[in-house]
């Protein structure tokens, strides 16, 4: 009996080589705005992220070729990434008082990982354009927003707070007791102290003056 040739895929090992190392380049580009920003997650864990992501892809697609092909998913375990990355991003966010941070990192991590995967099943156009992509969004947009949509809607409305331990709940009371709203609010810690940063409805010098005076309040600022 003539055995029938495999009809498997397969992949040589600079193709394979080029799909990794362009996963790596990848990832660290994104992950390099991470890490000068000091975030949890930064150039490193980018760069495993989107390795990992196109190992699996490739495992997925070329992994099983001494086995049956007809009983073998390539996109089973590439569609397993999309819901695992999120246990890590998970870990990159962090709440901070009644502040939270990382969410912008988590998604950054699940942004890697699709990229990961487009550079795993060769799919390059859609890896670059992505990456150029994940870079604006992190980089220009947030300057861009800072500088129009924040600024816009938060303009006049703004004070700068350094609190002692144990202050911050006199500064709300004060706050609820003046009937301002509070939009936003978020919480620095610099060693002992707390900077606290309020996005408020409405901010005049008395207001301001006010807080002051509160126990716990070393200094206010406003910014206009």
């Amino acid at each position: 009996m003539q055995l029938l040739a495999s009809s498997a895929p397969t992949l040589g090992h600079w193709e394979l080589t080029l799909r990794l190392l362009l996963a790596v380049g990848l990832g660290g580009i994104v992950g390099i705005e991470r890490e000068l920003r000091e975030h949890e997650a930064g150039f490193r864990t980018h760069v495993l992220v989107a390795l990992g992501s196109a190992i699996f892809t490739l495992v997925g697609a070329y992994g099983f070729d001494d086995f049956a092909r007809q009983n073998v998913d390539p996109t089973r375990i590439a569609a397993q990434i999309v819901t695992g990355i999120g246990f890590l991003g998970a870990g990159a966010i962090i709440r901070d008082g009644l502040s939270v941070r990382g969410l912008t990192t988590a998604a950054n991590l699940w942004a890697v990982a699709a990229i990961g995967v487009c550079c795993g099943a060769g799919y390059y156009l859609a890896a670059l354009i992505g990456t150029a992509i994940a870079l604006v969004a992190l980089y220009p947009l947030r300057i861009a927003a800072d500088m129009t949509i924040d600024r816009w809607r938060h303009a006049g409305s703004r004070v700068v707070l350094d609190v002692e331990p144990g202050g911050l709940s006199n500064v709300l009371e004060a706050i609820s007791q003046q009937n301002r709203r509070i939009y936003r609010f978020e919480v620095q810690h610099e060693g002992d102290r707390r900077r606290v940063t309020f996005d408020l409805d409405r901010v005049d010098a008395q207001f301001v003056a006010n807080l002051a005076e509160v126990h716990g309040v070393s200094d206010v600022g406003w910014e206009r």
